[in-house]
């Protein structure tokens, strides 16, 4: 039951150029910035705005602009959730989830509803209405109600984005256990890294239309390959020309052993950026003096930006900040080894 598909969108002056291929069970979660164009993605698979292209699902072409076919969203055995839920509010939680078999003249459509309640837990539910539900609840039924359809394509569209953040790891858990049990493809569009990395087999990152990078999480948070990915990783990205032992960046060079030659990403973590009031002894061969931009909290570590001739963000204890008496203005002397640089080919 897989998924392969060439989906080309016009509209305006935005433009979507994407091609998948997906395997049966797998579970795909598609990243990237406001306006890259997820959603629209997920609209086109569904068949709810036209392309140039093909999308074949378990075999059958669902679209082909060539051949001037196009199966009507109805007919796609496709399931989408949106963020918002989007339950019928006069319908009680058994009725929703039995709404999609009745549309499909499924004589049993409120067993087989009863029965998708059971197992996730919310029987108890079942003659409630939605107004009477938590946002986790509601967000479990709706996608409950997509799932007893038996879709063969599991669209999802931020499925945790209107949560409480109190009640996401909970849902996402329970989410998890949901897609495991759900044999078909599923594609998820999301900006939470952690959502994606917890729910997903492999990341597609999209920007401006077009996919940058794709991998399962480990690959691409290891070789983010643009800024998006980077800040998602949590790690400086900076794109020079290799030039054996040293990255050749825009009025700067940092020493990297195999550095290669032409075009190369360097990563650098932030904990290995030292910050100190003094130029630093020693062997680091990376050495810049520098201001502070600003300093953000994260948890039991702070991240600081640092404006030098290499722009970085370090990240080290809160005692190192009042001990270095780093605000934004501040004049420090930034480091970090050679040995602490990842390079691979641009």
């Amino acid at each position: 039951m897989s998924l392969i598909a060439n989906v080309k969108v016009r509209h305006n002056n935005f433009a979507l150029d994407v091609q998948l291929d997906i395997d049966p069970g797998e579970t795909v979660a598609i990243l990237g910035p406001n306006g890259a164009g997820k959603t629209t993605l997920l609209r086109a698979l569904a068949g709810l705005v036209p392309i140039e292209g093909r999308v074949e699902l378990a075999g059958q072409v669902l679209e082909d602009s060539a051949l001037r076919l196009r199966v009507p969203t109805e007919e796609r055995h496709i399931g989408l959730v949106f963020q918002d839920h989007v339950l019928f509010p006069h319908l009680s939680v058994l009725d929703n989830v039995a709404f999609g078999l009745q549309a499909q003249r499924r004589p049993e459509a409120r067993q087989i509803a009863r029965g998708w309640l059971e197992r996730a837990g919310l029987a108890e539910k079942g003659s409630s209405m939605p107004r009477e539900l938590s946002g986790g609840q509601a967000q479990r039924v709706a996608l409950l109600r997509t799932l007893a359809t038996d879709p063969r394509l599991l669209l999802l569209d931020e499925p945790l984005s209107a949560l409480d953040v109190t009640i996401r790891a909970e849902v996402r858990r329970e989410l998890s256990r949901q897609l495991a049990s759900f044999g078909g493809v599923r594609l998820i569009v999301t900006h939470d890294p952690l959502e994606a990395i917890a729910l997903a087999d492999r990341l597609v990152v999209l920007e401006n239309g077009r996919v940058v990078q794709s991998g399962t999480p480990e690959e691409v948070t290891a070789r983010p390959r643009s800024r998006f990915v980077a800040d998602l990783a949590g790690v400086n990205l900076l794109r020079g020309k290799g030039r054996g032992d040293h990255v050749e960046l825009a009025g700067a060079s940092i020493a990297a052993p195999d550095a290669g030659d032409g075009d190369v990403f360097a990563v650098i973590h932030p904990r290995a950026v030292a910050l100190y009031l003094s130029r630093p002894e020693g062997t680091p061969r990376n050495v810049w003096h520098g201001e502070v931009e600003d300093i953000d909290l994260h948890g039991d570590r702070v991240r600081v930006r640092v404006k030098s001739p290499v722009p970085l963000v370090a990240e080290v204890t809160p005692a190192a900040v009042r001990d270095l008496r780093l605000h934004a203005g501040a004049r420090v002397w930034v480091a970090f080894k050679a040995t602490e640089v990842s390079v691979y080919p641009a």
